[in-house]
């Protein structure tokens, strides 16, 4: 079964569920209407009994470039919190199927996820540096508990983007697919998963979730810190300004 919401498309193939951004146009940015319905979607994901995996796609070019820069601050949910999925407390997997960039809050999504397949054309980055802004649904801290620190710096002082091969070494990904096969091969690790009993898996996974709950909240506490900190600059105005001239961005110092 498909159903074609617009911005979001959503599959059920049997025990799996395919949800499929679809804003090629805006590069799969996240804006409050596809928040929305992706929320919607992992509802459904999270009570339905006879779903047993989620699949999380791009339509287009790239996975997902982040934030809408429309919107006044990351779209989010009730219960999904940012982009209705980054606060979320799952029992169910989901699985991030990358084809072309994951940038800011589109990495967030994916470090969101539990197993990673992307194409070798995928790259992964924190760019909010490059704007005057810091990674705020996450990043800060998801990033140096699935890279290590070294390369999670890396990615968050310089701004630069990792490449999927240099993820799949340092250990972000599970499967490593030829470009433009992401999809197909998340569904062969989705099927994996289905084979084993679904109340094992879920146990599972809410204990690898709860495990890191209190990492997790002194993350979140120093996100906000460093929320405080960049809203006493000059800076995030003028890198967003920059971004949309289309012009290197003149810092306050």
């Amino acid at each position: 079964m498909t159903s074609a919401a617009g911005v979001l498309e959503v599959e059920r193939d049997g025990a799996v569920l395919v949800l499929t951004m679809n804003r090629p146009r805006q590069r799969n940015a996240l804006d409050r209407e596809l928040t929305d319905a992706l929320s919607a979607a992992l509802d459904l994901l999270d009570d339905d009994p006879s779903l047993h995996v989620g699949i999380l796609a791009g339509r287009g070019p790239a996975f997902c470039a982040g934030t809408d820069l429309h919107e006044p601050s990351s779209p989010a949910t009730d219960r999904g919190g940012e982009y209705g999925l980054v606060r979320r407390r799952r029992g169910t997997p989901l699985v991030a199927a990358v084809e072309g960039p994951a940038l800011g809050g589109g990495f967030e999504l994916v470090l969101a996820c539990d197993l990673v397949v992307p194409g070798t054309d995928a790259r992964f980055g924190l760019p909010e540096v490059a704007r005057g802004l810091v990674a705020t649904c996450a990043g800060l801290f998801r990033s140096a508990d699935r890279l290590p620190p070294a390369i999670a710096a890396e990615m968050l002082l310089t701004g630069d983007p990792v490449g999927a091969e240099r993820a799949h070494q340092v250990g972000l990904v599970n499967v490593l697919a030829e470009p433009g096969q992401a999809l197909e091969r998340a569904r062969e690790l989705a099927a994996r998963i289905t084979r084993n009993s679904p109340d094992a898996v879920s146990a599972s996974l809410r204990a690898l979730h709860d495990s890191r709950g209190p990492a997790e909240a002194a993350g979140w506490t120093a996100t906000d810190l460093a929320i405080a900190r960049i809203a006493q600059s000059p800076d995030p105005a003028e890198g967003i300004g920059a971004f949309f001239d289309k012009r290197p961005p003149r810092w306050s110092r």
